[in-house]
C-alpha cells in the first residue's frame, strides 16, 4: 500500500488542524481495503473558542452517517475532551448513556452524533488519531493464531487489544490497558477482529504510520502459503449465473431466489448477481458451505450482511426457508426477551459453482453488500492460506447486530416508498405517458427500465423485447411490473379508404407487440413480487370515433388481450388491468396542428377543447402515470381485469 499524501494537495487544506484532518481522512477513505461505506473513524484534538469566547479543548471526531471518502469539516463533531476523559474513568456506562453524554458535551448541538469510539480517541494522547478496518490486518487476526501472527508482523510496536464489544466497553478496556503506559513505545493499536489505530501529533505522520503498518500486514500475507482454488479441471468459468446468457433458465433461477428472499423481507429486494471469475471460483471451494457461514470479516459488517449468507445446496425455496428457521434460532439463543427480531431474510447468497448474489431493499444497499462480499471473499481465501478462516463467536456477532444503538435506529428508519425495490419495464418510454410512468415509478422507489424506438428498441421485433426483458432481470434480479404503453396513432382514414400498410402497422405496434412482450415476460412475472401488467389502452375502446378504425380496433383487441390475460394469469398471482386515457394533450400525437384542427371541428377554442369533459379538467401524462403507480401498488392488490378510464368524465363512455 502506498501513501497518497501529496504536499501540493495538503497545502490547500493547511488552514487549521480540522481541515488537515479532512484531507487525511479522505486519503484513508479513498482505499476500500481500509474503510468501506462509512466504516472507520478519525479525529483531531485542538482548542477552539466557544460561544462565550472561552478556550475549550475539543476532540473533532467523525460524525455518524459520514463517509471518510467524502467527509467535510461539518462532518466532524466537536466534543469537550475533558468530558470524554471523565467518562473513560467510569467503570460502567451503557452505550445509550455514553451517546447522550457525548451529545451533551458537543459545542454545536446541530452537528452529527459523534462516533461511538470518541472516548477511545480521547484516551490516546496525540493530536491526530486514525482508525480503519484494514482488510490485511483484520484478515490476519481472523486466523486460529491471529494474535501470534500480529506479533510476528509488528513485534512490540503495536498494542494488541483482545476483541471486546465496540463502544464504551472497548474504550474502557483500552483505558485500563494503557494506564501509565509509555505511548512512545507504540506505533499503533491492533484491535483483534476489528481494526487498526495509529496516532501522531501531525496529520501526515498519523496517516503514513497507518499506511506503513497496513503495508507490513500485506507483505506478511503475501509471504504465506497461498490457498489454492480448485484446479482448472474441476473449475469452469461460465459467463453468467447457471448457464449461458442466452438461456432463460439462469435468469429464472435468479428471479426465484429474489422472490424467496423478498417474501422473508416482506418487501421487494434488488438481487445483484456476481458471476465474475473470482466470485465463481469462491463459490466452487470444496468446503464452501462451512467456509462461507463462519462469520463476517469485521463485526460492523454484520449490520449490513447478517452473520452469514444462505448457501444454496438443495432447493432455492427450501434452502431460504431453512436459513430463516436457523436465523430465528440464532436470535432465540441470545435474545434477552426484550429485543425485536429483525427480518429473517439473508442479505447474500452463495450458489456453489455458480457465483454469489447480494440482496438489498434498494440498489444502493445491495451494492454496499456486494462490496463487502468482495472484501470478505478475498479475506477468507487469504486466511485459509494462513491456517484457516476463524472469526468471532456467534454471540459476539449477535451483540453487534442487536446492539442497543442499532435497535434504536429501527424506530427512526424512514418508511419505505410505495414501490420500494420493485422492478418495472415500461415500453414507449421516451416521451408522453411512458416517460411520465418511468419518472413516477422511480419516484415511488421502483427500478425502471424503459425501452423505446428512439433508443433502438423495436417492439415489433421479438428479439428486441427478449433482450429488454432479460437485461432487466439480469440487472436487478427479477421483474414485477410491466407498463405496456408503446403505441402509435395512425392518420385518420375511413374504412373504405384504409391504407393496408397503416392498418397492419397499427395492429403490429398497438396489439401484437404487447402480446409478444407478455409471452416473454410471464415466466419472470410468475416469480415477481405482487406482479402486475398495466396496459395503456384508450377511450376509443368504449367510445370509438369515425376515421380512427386502425387505432380503435387495435386498442380494442389490446383490451381483450388484457382481459384474457387476467383470466389466464390470475392463478399465477399476476394482475392485469387496463387504463383508458383520453385527450392527454402533452403526448406526441397531439401536435399543435392536430389540436387546432380538432378544436375547430367542435367549434371550440383550444382551451375549451382541452377541458371538454364532465369535470372540465385537463388530463396530463403525469395524471396517467399517477394512476399507473396506484394500480401497481397495494391499493389495487386485489383487482384484476379492470378497465379504468382517466378522461375527466366522457359522456359517450358513461
Amino acid at each position: 500500500m502506498k501513501s497518497l499524501w501529496n504536499d501540493r494537495e495538503a497545502k490547500k487544506f493547511a488552514q487549521d488542524p480540522l481541515t488537515l484532518r479532512v484531507y487525511t481522512s479522505r486519503l484513508l477513505g479513498r482505499d476500500a481495503s481500509l474503510v468501506m461505506h462509512g466504516g472507520g473513524n478519525t479525529s483531531v484534538k485542538t482548542q477552539v473558542r466557544d460561544f462565550f469566547g472561552v478556550e475549550q479543548q475539543v476532540l473533532y471526531i467523525k460524525g455518524s452517517g459520514w463517509d471518510l471518502a467524502t467527509i467535510k469539516p461539518e462532518g466532524f463533531a466537536a466534543v469537550k475532551t475533558d468530558t470524554l476523559l471523565r467518562m473513560a474513568a467510569i467503570k460502567e456506562l451503557t452505550d445509550a448513556d455514553m451517546v447522550r453524554q457525548q451529545r451533551a458535551a458537543m459545542l454545536d448541538p446541530n452537528a452529527p452524533n459523534p462516533s461511538v469510539e470518541a472516548i477511545l480517541h480521547a484516551i490516546i494522547p496525540y493530536a491526530y488519531v486514525d482508525h480503519s478496518h484494514a482488510d490485511a490486518v483484520v484478515t490476519i487476526t481472523n486466523t486460529p493464531d491471529g494474535k501470534k501472527r500480529i506479533k510476528e508482523v509488528f513485534g512490540d510496536r503495536v498494542l494488541i487489544v483482545p476483541y471486546v464489544m465496540p463502544g464504551f466497553i472497548l474504550a474502557r478496556k483500552v483505558y485500563e490497558m494503557t494506564l501509565g503506559v509509555d505511548w512512545a513505545k507504540y506505533d499503533g493499536i491492533v484491535l483483534l477482529n476489528h481494526g487498526l489505530f495509529t496516532f501522531a501529533d501531525t496529520a501526515k505522520e498519523s496517516y503514513e504510520n497507518h499506511i506503513k503498518l497496513v503495508t507490513k500486514a500485506e507483505q506478511y500475507i503475501n509471504e504465506q502459503k497461498k490457498f489454492s482454488f480448485p484446479n482448472k479441471k474441476n473449475m469452469s468459468f461460465p459467463n453468467v449465473f447457471i448457464g449461458n446468457p442466452n438461456t432463460s433458465n439462469a435468469l429464472l433461477t435468479l428471479s426465484r431466489l429474489r422472490q424467496a428472499v423478498s417474501r422473508l423481507q416482506v418487501g421487494a429486494v434488488v438481487a445483484l448477481l456476481k458471476d465474475d471469475k473470482r466470485s465463481i471460483a469462491f463459490s466452487q471451494l470444496p468446503n464452501i458451505k462451512t467456509l462461507a457461514t463462519r462469520g463476517t470479516l469485521t463485526p460492523d459488517h454484520v449490520i449490513r450482511t447478517k452473520p452469514k449468507p444462505v448457501v444454496i445446496h438443495k432447493n432455492i425455496e427450501s434452502d431460504v426457508n431453512e436459513y430463516a428457521k436457523a436465523y430465528k434460532g440464532y436470535f432465540d439463543r441470545y435474545t434477552d426477551g426484550e429485543l425485536k427480531c429483525l427480518d429473517l431474510a439473508p442479505r447474500w447468497a452463495v450458489y456453489p459453482g455458480k457465483g454469489v448474489i447480494a440482496f438489498g431493499r434498494s440498489l444502493g444497499e445491495a451494492q454496499i453488500i456486494s462490496d463487502i462480499i468482495d472484501h470478505t471473499m478475498q479475506a477468507i481465501v487469504r486466511a485459509e492460506g494462513m491456517g484457516g478462516w476463524k472469526v468471532l463467536r456467534e454471540k459476539d456477532l449477535f451483540d453487534v447486530e442487536y446492539w442497543e444503538l442499532e435497535q434504536a435506529k429501527l424506530t427512526k428508519n424512514p418508511k419505505p416508498l410505495g414501490l420500494q425495490g420493485k422492478i418495472a419495464l415500461v415500453t414507449g418510454s421516451a416521451s408522453g405517458i411512458g416517460k411520465a410512468c418511468v419518472e413516477r415509478l422511480s419516484a415511488q422507489g421502483a427500478y425502471v427500465v424503459g425501452l423505446d424506438i428512439k433508443d433502438g428498441y423495436d417492439v415489433t421485433k421479438e428479439a428486441d423485447l427478449k433482450k429488454a426483458v432479460e437485461s432487466t432481470v439480469r440487472r436487478f434480479g427479477g421483474l414485477d411490473i410491466i407498463v405496456s404503453n408503446a403505441g402509435i396513432f395512425p392518420p385518420s382514414m375511413g374504412l373504405g379508404s384504409m391504407d393496408p400498410g397503416a392498418w397492419e402497422k397499427s395492429l403490429q405496434i398497438n396489439l401484437t407487440s404487447h402480446q409478444r412482450l407478455m409471452k416473454i415476460a410471464i415466466p419472470y412475472l410468475s416469480h415477481g413480487i405482487d406482479p402486475t401488467i398495466i396496459i395503456i389502452a384508450s377511450k376509443n375502446v368504449p367510445a370509438p370515433g369515425p376515421g380512427a378504425g386502425a387505432y380503435s380496433v387495435a386498442k380494442a383487441g389490446l383490451t381483450q388481450l388484457g382481459r384474457v390475460a387476467a383470466l389466464e394469469l390470475g392463478a399465477k398471482g399476476i394482475r392485469v388491468n387496463m387504463v383508458h386515457p383520453n385527450q392527454v394533450f402533452d403526448t406526441a400525437i397531439w401536435t399543435k396542428d392536430v389540436l387546432e384542427k380538432r378544436a375547430r371541428h367542435y367549434g371550440l377554442t383550444i382551451e375549451q377543447y382541452k377541458t371538454n369533459n364532465i369535470l372540465h379538467t385537463q388530463i396530463t401524462s403525469k395524471d396517467v402515470a399517477d394512476l399507473v403507480c396506484a394500480m401497481a401498488g397495494p391499493a389495487f392488490a386485489k383487482t384484476t381485469g379492470a378497465q379504468i378510464p382517466i378522461d375527466g368524465g366522457n359522456e359517450r363512455v358513461i
